[in-house]
């Protein structure tokens, strides 16, 4: 899945407001290693100032040349920068590879196309930008494919949002990059605990938009939880409002029937690409009881994965969020695992 994490689009708009001139380089093809994936961008102004990567360092002196060169020419370049072994070994990568970047100026028409695209994110809607890498022609796509488009390109936009992954195809003699833009990844929480304290921050860094949920008032703090999103109420309550669909990873973790058990249900009946649930293997074994007698078969309760997170041996709290973290970016990136 594409996320929206570096912030770049909003900048890239902001500078523009200033009266900078600015482009916007996009990964869109690699071979080998790669920090960064297909997607991902970088925003650059004419001082040299920019937001974002395409790279974990190596070509982004390269791609900011390339940039300042199409703010002057007002043409966009398809650049390919191969990355050495020793160069790879630098970024942590175990071994080399190469990256095709698209560079373009933001010219009036893009603008209206950035600005779409950011408000359609903001909303938590996604976007659907298609270019033909030849001539720089851009649509942005709210639903399907135009129908006058080749059959072919049609299936492989279907493909890509099917799969949540952008990629470049090639249709005729044609090479076309679809770009999508997800909106964020989102987590929700049951229990205002302290391993929840230590998840929230590992989870904000990978991009998650965390809401935290715990009816307990003495929980449910600002003190607790700065600058969290979190609701002093009965998880019911709350998921009437809180959207859980397949971008959401749900943790529960308050080792409390009365308040796990409902959310969990919710949970159950969502296509959330992620459940766990915190509890030894007796009290799983227990909650899956629970939630059969309420209705739900042996393939919904395999869903949950109990006890939560990776098994790395986890004793503190600190220690256990890393655990969840890892198990729902397995989830997440390796969903056949």
């Amino acid at each position: 899945m594409d996320t929206y994490v570096d912030n770049v689009l909003p900048l890239a708009l902001r500078w523009l407001e200033q009266g900078e001139r600015v482009a916007l380089a996009t990964v869109v093809q690699t071979w080998g290693s790669s920090p960064r994936q297909t997607g991902s961008q970088l925003a650059v102004n004419a001082a040299g100032e920019f937001q974002g990567s395409v790279s974990g360092g190596c070509v982004e002196g390269a791609v900011i040349s390339t940039a300042k060169n199409v703010m002057t020419s007002g043409r966009a370049e398809l650049a390919e920068f191969s990355v050495s072994d020793d160069q790879a070994w630098d970024v942590g990568l175990a071994c080399g590879g190469t990256v095709r970047i698209y560079v373009e100026p933001l010219c009036e028409r893009r603008i209206v196309t950035a600005g779409q695209i950011a408000s359609q994110i903001e909303q938590g809607l996604g976007a659907i930008l298609v270019t033909r890498l030849s001539t720089s022609e851009q649509q942005l796509l709210s639903a399907d494919a135009p129908e006058d488009w080749p059959v072919e390109l049609a299936s492989e936009i279907a493909d890509a949002v099917v799969a949540d992954r952008s990629k470049t195809v090639v249709v005729g003699d044609q090479e076309w990059f679809i770009h999508l833009f997800s909106p964020p990844l989102t987590m929700v929480v049951l229990g205002a605990v302290h391993i929840t304290q230590a998840l929230v921050p590992v989870a904000s860094l990978c991009g998650y938009q965390v809401r935290v949920i715990d009816p307990r008032r003495a929980f449910t703090t600002e003190n607790r939880f700065p600058g969290v999103e979190y609701f002093a109420q009965w998880p019911q309550q709350v998921l009437e409002q809180v959207k859980v669909d397949r971008r959401t990873a749900f943790v529960a973790l308050t080792h409390d029937p009365k308040i796990d058990d409902p959310g969990l249900q919710v949970a159950l009946a969502s296509d959330a690409f992620y459940i766990g649930a915190l509890g030894s293997r007796k009290t799983q074994q227990a909650r899956r009881q629970r939630l059969a007698d309420s209705g739900f078969g042996p393939a919904d309760l395999d869903r949950i994965k109990g006890p939560v997170g990776l098994d790395i041996g986890a004793a503190s709290p600190a220690e256990i969020a890393i655990a969840i973290m890892a198990e729902i970016t397995q989830v997440l990136r390796q969903p056949t695992r």
